[in-house]
């Protein structure tokens, strides 16, 4: 297929992989015994992120494209959800929220665009 790992050149993935960077930092200051609990929720919401994206990008259909960035766009609120919480206990600072509700923010303008571009050209055929 000639648009094999095509994703690779989306800004949403991108910044998603990034994003996923920023999280997976974040969390070796949480303590122990959150590993099974928080931390592993995190891990996964957060992974889903730019997986989801790839995924969605991989598809032929633009509805199932849209989909899987829906998707995506879920695991991110998740995960700003769940960071939220994080600083509430205590595990995270004030600062360290603020730097991922910004990117989070960021990614999320970056994927309605993306979701607009898509839902453009499905109105168009």
């Amino acid at each position: 297929m000639a648009n094999d790992f095509f994703y690779k050149k989306v800004e949403a993935y991108k910044k998603a992989k990034e994003f996923t960077k920023q999280v997976y930092y974040l969390l070796r200051k949480f303590p122990a015994y959150e590993q099974y609990a928080l931390s592993d929720q995190l891990r996964r919401a957060v992974i889903s992120i730019p997986s989801n994206i790839a995924e969605g990008m991989g598809r032929m259909a633009i509805k199932e494209r849209i989909h899987f960035l829906e998707i995506s766009y879920a695991s991110l609120t998740e995960v700003t959800c769940q960071m939220d919480i994080a600083e509430s206990l205590g595990y995270i600072t004030q600062e360290d929220l603020t730097q991922i509700e910004n990117s989070a923010t960021e990614i999320g303008r970056i994927m309605s665009g993306l979701r607009k571009s898509l839902t453009d050209k499905l109105d168009n055929n």
